[in-house]
């Protein structure tokens, strides 16, 4: 009989590995500290901070579960795709993610240029503000712009000078959310989307193309987080439960970056169960 996973469960925490502001390991306390006994890392795109994060959870009686938020795009939507227990050796796989994050150090750099006609504002300014091989992203860009005193916190940045409307974003290369939970599949993971119904139902993908999804592959959906909407979640409940789909919660933590807090929202132990039953790729680790 499987070992059951600890709980409460917090599936969806970033380190400074991505966008996050701490390393794996304090993620990780940080996440006990606040009550929650199985964690996931999914660091945008990259795996790189499993062993340190496993270690820590460990160490602290919790189970790990190794998972990463690979990026994709549908149409004009940004979609975000969970993936969790997978070979992070998987070559298809890893061969896509390098692409992706090639891409968006090209992006950054186009995106700090444009910025950089207007404030004062440089690429040596962003990269003061990554630690080790970190996935540059949007949340460095504004990180460097705080620290230029452009603007008060990350919520100001996107909501003023790396929105789209002030011009200066660019796009940067994504897959398909299919092209997405195939490689997660293949690769022996668990798929799930992560903050589906963030505003409103043109946001979100068409069901048709959801239910795609769910053909090709797709574990389910991430419903309780903060920055899903209350019909949301009960339009993702309904799917979950016509196709027998894994129900998550997750807190998106990613340190001082944004307000949320480790185990804000939580996964139940039987969906966690469903998780690990359901992956080939790699295993938990447990105490």
């Amino acid at each position: 009989m499987p070992v059951p996973p600890a709980g409460p469960a917090d599936l969806h925490l970033h380190s400074n590995h991505s966008d996050g502001t701490e390393a794996p390991g304090e993620v990780m306390r940080q996440a006990h500290r606040h009550g929650v006994r199985t964690a996931a890392l999914t660091d945008h795109d990259r795996t790189t901070g499993w062993t340190e994060a496993g270690d820590a959870a460990v160490a602290l009686g919790m189970t790990f579960l190794p998972g990463m938020e690979l990026s994709a795009k549908h149409e004009w939507r940004s979609v975000h795709v969970l993936g969790y227990l997978f070979d992070p050796d998987d070559a298809a796989l890893r061969a896509e993610t390098d692409r992706i994050r090639n891409d968006r150090i090209g992006r950054a750099e186009r995106i700090v240029r444009n910025i950089g006609r207007d404030y004062d504002l440089h690429w040596d300014d962003v990269l003061a503000q990554t630690t080790l091989d970190a996935t540059v992203g949007r949340p460095h860009i504004a990180d460097a712009l705080v620290a230029r005193g452009i603007v008060r916190d990350r919520g100001e940045a996107f909501d003023g000078i790396l929105h789209p409307r002030e011009g200066y974003y660019e796009p940067h290369y994504a897959p398909d959310p299919l092209t997405a939970v195939r490689l997660i599949t293949q690769a022996g993971g668990v798929a799930i989307i992560a903050h589906p119904v963030t505003a409103g139902r043109d946001r979100m993908m068409p069901v048709p193309y959801i239910e795609r999804l769910v053909d090709a592959g797709l574990a389910g959906f991430e419903v309780d987080h903060r920055e899903n909407t209350t019909a949301g979640k009960k339009l993702l409940r309904e799917l979950a439960a016509r196709h027998d789909l894994i129900v998550t919660g997750s807190s998106d933590y990613h340190g001082t970056g944004k307000p949320n807090v480790p185990g804000e929202n939580t996964t139940a132990t039987d969906m966690v169960a469903r998780i690990i039953d359901r992956a080939s790729g790699s295993g938990p680790r447990r105490p």
